[in-house]
């Protein structure tokens, strides 16, 4: 019998089995036409999960290795008569003067004082006035060096003729030159030598390009009264000029050097600020070195003074131009029967026919740049004419 017709017989007489029928069909309580024709949802076979694969972790790449702070130098005690080195800024100038105690920990001869108040600027002189206030500290310390190191606070409107000016427009750029000069002035009235040190970059863009600009203004109000501007900048960036948090210390061991924040500095970031304040403040003080072994330090608040070095004679021939058909007058080498023609001219020296004419001497027999074939026998020497008439 056909299978359509099987098919339909089933139908039509709803029969609940058939042979050759699946059984999981049979035991479902019920057969039709329908359920060959259109299986339900639950009776397809479903395509299996796809089997999730585990990628491989990429290898983290190994961090630069950092090393890791030397201890701080034990200090000496000062001397009663320790000459004063007076730091003066914001809380930047309290890490310089943390480094400057440590250079000089061991030399009971200098002693660091730190005057900085470290939310002052220029800006907030009604916080605290610095022009005003630098003659009485100068007063009190009797120091034989002012530090300078301030503008990390100064990224702030100012009030200029009753309005305010917001950072670094014209009229905040003037008000700010004029009391960046009258603060350096007020450091030359005492007749104190002036270290003003430069602010690093920062990890704020703005506010390291603001630093930047203030930078230009600090070295020309040192330079204008005298003092000497020390250029941190390179010490803190990198090749590119970009801020870094971790790079060389003074000794050229990476370390960290500044703080979480991206302003603060790490105790090796404050020893690198004194590392470029070190060489200016030495001349000043008359030092050959921080620890003390140089020459005798100069009286307070005046560098060392010492005279020229006097010329000192070095023997040594004079130039040769390869131009010179004489050689420079010289005619010990120049063969044979020279030295006997002083007045010979020119153009029969060999010398002139080597360099100008381009032809070179004839070679002695038996000397090693004799190529002629067969060999010429060497005429014999004064020794061996003596050797001859002896036998």
């Amino acid at each position: 019998m056909p299978v359509v017709l099987v098919l339909l017989a089933v139908a039509l007489t709803g029969a609940t089995a058939v042979p050759g029928m699946p059984a999981m069909a049979q035991d479902q309580g019920g057969w039709s036409l329908r359920d060959l024709l259109f299986p339900r949802r639950r009776e397809r076979i479903e395509p299996p999960a796809p089997i999730e694969t585990v990628k491989p972790r990429r290898k983290a790449r190994p961090k630069p290795a950092v090393s890791q702070e030397e201890p701080p130098t034990p200090a000496v005690d000062k001397a009663p008569d320790a000459r004063t080195v007076m730091v003066v800024g914001d809380f930047m100038a309290s890490g310089l003067a943390e480094g400057l105690d440590a250079l000089f920990a061991q030399n009971p001869a200098i002693r660091i004082s730190d005057r900085a108040k470290g939310s002052s600027g220029l800006v907030r002189d009604d916080f605290y006035n610095w022009p005003a206030e630098i003659k009485g500290l100068l007063d009190g310390e009797k120091p034989v060096a002012v530090v300078v190191m301030l503008g990390s606070n100064d990224r702030q409107a100012m009030t200029v003729g009753g309005s305010r000016e917001p950072p670094r427009s014209d009229a905040w750029t003037r008000e700010y030159e004029a009391r960046a000069e009258a603060f350096g002035s007020a450091i030359q009235a005492s007749k104190i030598p002036l270290l003003w040190v430069g602010t690093p970059s920062f990890k704020i863009a703005r506010m390291t390009s603001d630093m930047l600009a203030f930078n230009d203004i600090y070295r020309a109000a040192a330079e204008k009264v005298g003092g000497e501007f020390v250029d941190v900048w390179d010490g803190f960036v990198d090749e590119n000029g970009a801020f870094i948090s971790t790079g060389p210390d003074v000794n050229g061991q990476p370390v960290r050097l500044r703080a979480n924040d991206g302003i603060n500095m790490t105790r090796a970031g404050k020893a690198k600020l004194a590392f470029y304040a070190e060489k200016p403040l030495l001349k000043i003080l008359g030092l050959g070195d921080p620890a003390g072994t140089g020459v005798a330090p100069p009286p307070a608040g005046q560098p060392a003074v010492t005279g020229p070095t006097p010329p000192t004679a070095v023997d040594r021939p004079p130039p040769m131009l390869p131009n010179d058909p004489a050689l420079d007058g010289g005619s010990e080498l120049l063969g044979p029967g020279s030295a006997q023609l002083p007045n010979a001219s020119d153009a029969a020296l060999p010398g002139t026919k080597l360099l100008v004419e381009g032809v070179a001497q004839e070679a002695s027999p038996g000397r090693a740049d004799d190529f002629a074939w067969p060999p010429k026998a060497a005429s014999p020497t004064a020794d061996d004419r003596t050797t001859a008439t002896s036998r």
